[in-house]
Parts: structure tokens; sequence; C-alpha cells
């Protein structure tokens, strides 16, 4: 019997004993393509030696020092390097440990800096509906994907929420013209019933993550949303946890609408996985400071390997090509409803009936029967449910290491289509 907190109670896991590239292999030999880089985390390919090496030299040299007492070559030169990269003005970094650490961090940032400022009565803090940015609960109170917050409502509900991004399933009557108009009256209205100088930020992902499995907005939306939020004096925090390190094609997401936030969260990719680290990074207006030199070490050598390796542009070609590919494979499969993302974060949804969009009832668990079918292929994917009304829908992600070789693309695509036939 483990005792390890189970992840998964319907299932005894495989043990994972090597991983290289694009593939895991599991203890037996089965090998498995990480269609989803993990949680859409693994961005440079696993066992990049640079990467490891980095992690062993830093080791070797310093392993905790606190952040009020010592500074580290490592942390600075990677905050050096970065800064360029980041699409801020002036950037400074708060090392964190991960990705609801760093949304925590953000919020927190916002407040303090409208304190520092005598707007005190700046508290609230604006997400969207069906949006993920953590399980602390600042991150899930500022979340809004209703399964995942039922448990905990009695200590939620201080931050309310606007419509999702949701090209797909738009809210806007008048869909699809004027929906960033649609969006920003939408925000406007949110802050007006909030009070006149009561919001203190409004939080985003750039691209929807895995709980709208890559949604786009549609073009006119971020520059509409940041129009509003800069004329009430409220803070835009950029949520690249997932979509950040080049995972869009870009850098970082918003770069896409060339939108400049005040604060930036980072995970995932910071480190491709290879150690916890993730960051808040703050305007040189808004804030500064903190801390971990292995994470900091790990994050400046996948820094290299994504430029050198020319990794980011191969994610925006790649990624074309596969949702190209996989629209093409399932043009006659009558239960994809949409293929969509933007690089290497491509989702799929799944739908009973594509004419109406009408999504399969979540008792029939179609998303996890296409999982478990490209499993026994040898295949991970990324899923999601629960999107349509709080209960129903099923969405796949597909966002593996942006080392994919060609005939690894093909691979990918030919499971995935195969799994999801073989339970529609």
């Amino acid at each position: 019997m483990s005792h390890v907190f189970p992840r998964v109670v319907t299932r005894a896991l495989p043990t994972a004993v090597h991983a290289e590239g694009v593939w895991i292999t599991a203890a037996g030999g089965t090998r498995y393509l990480d269609g989803a880089g993990g949680a859409v985390v693994v961005n440079v390919g696993h066992g990049v030696p640079e990467v490891i090496e980095a992690i062993e030299r830093q080791l070797h040299a310093t392993q905790y020092v606190h952040g009020t007492m010592f500074t580290t070559e490592a942390l600075e030169a990677y905050a050096d390097e970065l800064a360029p990269l980041l699409p801020m003005d002036d950037p400074h970094l708060y090392p964190v440990s991960g990705g609801s650490e760093a949304v925590e961090t953000a919020l927190k940032m916002a407040r303090s800096y409208h304190l520092a400022r005598g707007e005190t009565s700046r508290v609230a803090v604006i997400g969207r509906r069906s949006a993920y940015h953590g399980n602390t609960i600042g991150a899930l109170d500022a979340s809004g994907k209703e399964p995942l917050r039922r448990p905990y409502t009695p200590w939620l509900g201080r931050f309310p929420h606007v419509p999702a991004a949701y090209e797909y399933r738009c809210g806007n009557p008048a869909h699809p013209d004027a929906c960033g108009a649609w969006h920003a009256g939408e925000l406007e209205r949110v802050i007006s019933q909030s009070g006149e100088g009561a919001v203190a930020a409004f939080i985003a992902e750039p691209v929807a993550g895995a709980t709208l499995a890559a949604a786009v907005p549609c073009e006119d939306y971020w520059p509409a949303v940041v129009e509003v939020c800069r004329r009430h004096g409220v803070l835009v925090i950029a949520d690249e946890v997932m979509t950040g390190f080049g995972r869009t094609g870009r850098w970082f997401g918003v770069e896409h609408w060339g939108v400049r936030p005040d604060i930036l969260t980072a995970g995932k990719g910071t480190t491709s996985g290879y150690v916890p680290f993730g960051f808040a990074a703050a305007t040189g207006e808004v804030f500064t400071w903190s801390h971990n030199a292995l994470g900091a070490a790990a994050g400046r050598a996948v820094l290299r390997v994504l430029t050198e390796g020319g990794l980011v542009e191969r994610a925006a070609t790649m990624g074309a090509r596969l949702r190209a590919d996989l629209r093409e494979a399932t043009a006659d499969v009558v239960s994809v409803g949409d293929v969509r993302g933007l690089g290497m974060m491509i989702g799929v949804e799944l739908v009973r009936d594509r004419a109406t969009k009408e999504p399969f009832a979540r008792a029939d668990q179609v998303t996890e029967r296409v999982v478990a079918a490209a499993r026994e292929a040898g295949l991970l994917l990324y899923s999601s449910t629960g999107h349509v009304g709080g209960a129903n829908g099923d969405l796949l992600m597909l966002g593996p290491p942006f080392c994919l070789s060609d005939d690894e693309a093909t691979t990918l695509v030919e499971r995935t289509v195969a799994a999801i036939r073989t339970v529609a």
C-alpha cells in the first residue's frame, strides 16, 4: 500500500523510470508519447543535458539561502537575461515555487501598489468565468471554474467575474460582431457595480488554458479590456503560467495582441518542469524582489535551450501544422466540435451534436474514455470537463514538448484521432 496521497483513485498508476525528448518509459518497458507535456508544462523536452547540468552545478554551489540575507549570481543573471523578453516596462521578478504561488503573489502586489498610492478601497480582483488560476485560496477565488470552486464555496466569494473569452460558445448576443466591445462593456459594468475605486486588478490568461482547452479570444478582445482597465486605474495581471515561455509561438501569450501588463505570472514552462519554480513580474512602477537560486539556474538553462534551439519559433510552426492536421483528420468525426489554439497549445472540444454544439452528458464520461483509449495506445493527453453549465462538456488538450519531430507529430495526430474515433 502506498503512503503517497493519490492524485488518481480509479486506477493504479504506472511507474515512470525514464524520460527523454517527448517520450516517457514506464517500468515494464511501455513507452508513452507525452502529447500533453504533463499538464502542458514540458516545453523543451525531457532529459535535456544542458538543463540537468545547470541544476547540478547550482547544487554544488549553493542550495538554500534566505532572500533577506543573500542574493545569488544565478538569480541575478536569470533576471537580467529574462527581463528583455518580458512584455513589460522595467520588469522586476519575485521568484516563487510555482504557478498558484505566483498568482497569490501577483494579487498581493496589486493590493500593495494601491495601498502605497493611498487607494485603500481597492480590494476587488475581477476574474473570468470558467478560468483557472491555481488552487490556493486567493487564486481559486479569482478563478471561475465552478466545479473546482464548489467544495470551497464558504471560503470564497470576494472576487467578481466577467464572461470568459470563449469564441466557440460566446455570450455576446450579436456574436461574432463586436465581441471585443461586448466584453469590454461587461467588464465596465462589473467595475461600476463594484464601486468607483474599489477594483484593484483584472486577471486573465491570454489564451484560456485547461478549463477551456486553448480558447483563443477574438482579435479585439485584449485591446478593448485593457483600455477599460487603464481608464479606471485597474491593474492588468496576465496569467502566463501555461501560455508563457513559447507555448503559443511567442515568448508570452499577450504579445499576440501587443499587451503590456502591469503584472505577469509564470510557472510551468519557466523550468520546463525540471524543478518547482515560478515568478510574478511587475513593472518598475508597481513593485520588485526575491530569491530561489536553483529554480533560477534551471530557468536560465531553459531560456538558453529555447533561444539557441529556435524552439519558440518551432512551437509556432509545429503548432499550426498540428492544428491543420487534426482538423483535416477529424473533418468527418461528428463528435469533434472545435479544434483551436495558438502554437503548441491546442484544444479539441467534443460534442454530441456538431450543428447545435450540444455537449455530451457528464455521465457519458467521454473525455475520460478518450484519454484512456489514448493511454492504451501509448499517448498521454490532458483533459478537462464541466465547462458547460458547470457540469457537462468534454475537452482534450495537446501541449507536447517543442522538440517534437515531424514523425512524432504524425504519430501524435494519428493516435489522438484514433482514440477519439474509438469512443465516437
